[in-house]
């Protein structure tokens, strides 16, 4: 009967891709997802239970806008699905599919989210089951991160993430590239060392940083200076300072001063390159862990580029800008209405004076 089932979806199914969500923030508290991710993008076959068209109450208009509510249903044979996704994938739950990850349907170009699995329909043929029925509606896209090597797939985040852009100050060094990491360095130490005969002797911390685990120092790197070998640790204090450095191997044959690199703090801002224009130094970026700062220098993870903000605002969406997103709006009309010049007893209340420069 297995095989049977599993010839028949081969048959008459439709190729997808199933992804696995993985969760990268949990509340605990409230048992809510925060952020999650989708790293991978597994080929298997399934059936779509409705050919004539898709389910749900279809296009409705909101307040909001037009709403979409396409529903279908996907089968899947449970032995196909054990080896093409459960083998090849870290699932939340194991040994079946999860509410929560997404199926995408080339043939339609959809991404659906699994909202139920059905596990007694057929109601045990021959006493057993053999199939997943996945309930799924359209997903809606809330700042999840897609990185799945499927590029149709991926170009959803590029296409709707939240984007803010970045005017960056002249005389900055090479070319952010799309899709690479950037980091800043607005947290993180730094440090000098002295050379004596051909051999690093001491290093000198400049800037202790901010935010460092004293269990996991960070890496200390010495490079340049015409030598070699010379290594060294890090100490950090119980306020994420690093206090100290201690040369481990002095290396040899240094002629001059090497640069000593110590590791970015975990706290210093990432963000994903979405599109970079050196002849306007504009530089727009998504999956931002935080606001980057003008004292800083924002440095590209793949290719070494090295620029400071100028300037940026992180109301405007540049990916929903005059379509949908009315924060910046918002924000410039309400200085007419409130006079924020004014103490206010109970906190700080944010305006546009508070994010941008």
């Amino acid at each position: 009967m297995g095989n049977l089932v599993i010839e028949s979806i081969e048959l008459y199914g439709q190729d997808i891709y199933y992804l696995p969500r993985t969760y990268v923030n949990e509340d605990t508290i409230l048992n809510e997802v925060e952020t999650s991710s989708f790293t991978q993008a597994l080929a298997v076959r399934a059936y779509v239970n409705n050919p004539d068209g898709w389910e749900g109450q279809g296009d409705l208009l909101s307040k909001f806008g037009v709403r979409v509510e396409d529903k279908t249903t996907f089968i899947f044979s449970r032995a196909k699905f054990t080896s093409a996704v459960d083998d090849n994938a870290v699932l939340n739950v194991e040994g079946r599919p999860n509410e929560g990850d997404l199926i995408w349907f080339p043939a339609t170009k959809h991404l659906f989210e699994i909202k139920f699995v059905e596990a007694e329909r057929p109601f045990y043929q021959l006493g057993k089951g053999y199939v997943w029925e996945c309930q799924c509606e359209l997903f809606e896209y809330s700042d999840e991160e897609l990185d799945t090597g499927v590029a149709e797939i991926d170009a959803i985040e590029t296409a709707f993430a939240n984007s803010i852009k970045l005017i960056m100050d002249p005389g900055g060094t090479g070319d952010f590239t799309v899709g690479e990491e950037i980091v800043g360095d607005l947290f993180r130490a730094a440090a000098t060392a002295t050379v004596s005969s051909g051999a690093v002797t001491a290093l000198t911390v400049t800037d202790g940083g901010e935010h460092y685990k004293s269990a996991l120092p960070p890496t200390v790197t010495i490079t340049g200076g015409g030598g070699s070998g010379a290594t060294a640790t890090a100490t950090v204090s119980s306020a994420g300072i690093v206090t100290g450095l201690s040369v481990t191997s002095g290396g040899s044959g240094y002629t001059s001063t090497p640069v000593v690199t110590i590791d970015y703090s975990p706290k210093d801002n990432r963000a994903e390159v979405k599109s970079w224009n050196s002849s306007t130094r504009e530089l727009q970026i998504i999956n931002r862990t935080g606001t980057f700062n003008t004292g800083e220098t924002i440095n590209g993870v793949t290719s070494g580029a090295l620029w400071s903000p100028e300037s940026y605002n992180t109301l405007n969406n540049t990916n929903t800008e005059n379509t949908v997103d009315q924060n910046y709006s918002f924000e410039t009309a309400d200085d007419d209405i409130i006079d924020f010049t004014e103490v206010n007893p109970f906190g700080t209340i944010g305006s546009t004076t508070d994010t941008t420069i």
